[in-house]
């Protein structure tokens, strides 16, 4: 590859060659009424994601929002789905499908109310832990055998608040400043996982 070849990728990594390697999703709603509600802190991951890599999220492909480009030399698929929450699946065995992707090179990014706003986990595999993105990804692609990573969107106030209106609420002014580093550290992340150093990533951002 030569310098103008080079400088092409970098300019415009959308125009690269090549097949699909990864898929890189995160999960939220559809609708801009949805924008900032923890729910959706797996699609501002990804904007934030796109921003840094310069991939545009912006066609309508699989059921859901993606982009095609270049991160670390790796040829990946960046994917909002627009199916609602509880049908990311489908979205994501469809271009897994499409692009014959095993489980291991798809990486999902998406809210853990387990976690404080501001904290982030990532992991290599496991079960949904109640969350019903991941319950359908693993019920339709078959396996728990994708890494993740965990955005902290807080715990309910109470224990009597309701968590479908917990996810949905809104953050804060204060929230959303905690989250901008996590979602750096998100970008950070996939750049070592795309480099076969997942383990680097736990080590380094686990919180």
């Amino acid at each position: 590859m030569d310098m103008f070849d080079l400088l092409k990728q970098k300019l415009y990594p959308q125009t690269s060659s090549g097949p699909v390697e990864y898929l890189i999703v995160g999960l939220g709603n559809p609708e801009s009424k949805y924008l900032h509600t923890r729910h959706n802190a797996g699609f501002l991951a990804i904007d934030r994601i796109g921003e840094k890599s310069g991939i545009a999220v912006d066609r309508m492909k699989y059921k859901a929002l993606s982009g095609v480009g270049q991160i670390g030399g790796k040829r990946v698929l960046l994917l909002k789905p627009q199916t609602y929450m509880n049908n990311s699946g489908e979205a994501v065995q469809e271009a897994m499908s499409f692009y014959k992707i095993p489980a291991e090179k798809v990486l999902v990014i998406f809210d853990d109310v387990s976690l404080d706003v501001g904290k982030m986990r990532i992991r290599r595999k496991g079960s949904d832990g109640g969350h019903n993105g991941i319950k359908s990804i693993i019920q339709l692609c078959g396996s728990e055998n994708f890494p993740r990573i965990k955005i902290g969107v807080g715990k309910k106030p109470h224990p009597g608040y309701d968590l479908a209106d917990w996810v949905l609420s809104r953050f804060t002014e204060d929230e959303r400043k905690a989250l901008s580093p996590v979602f750096d550290q998100s970008w950070e992340s996939v750049k070592l996982f795309l480099d076969g150093q997942l383990d680097k990533a736990m080590n380094q951002f686990n919180s």
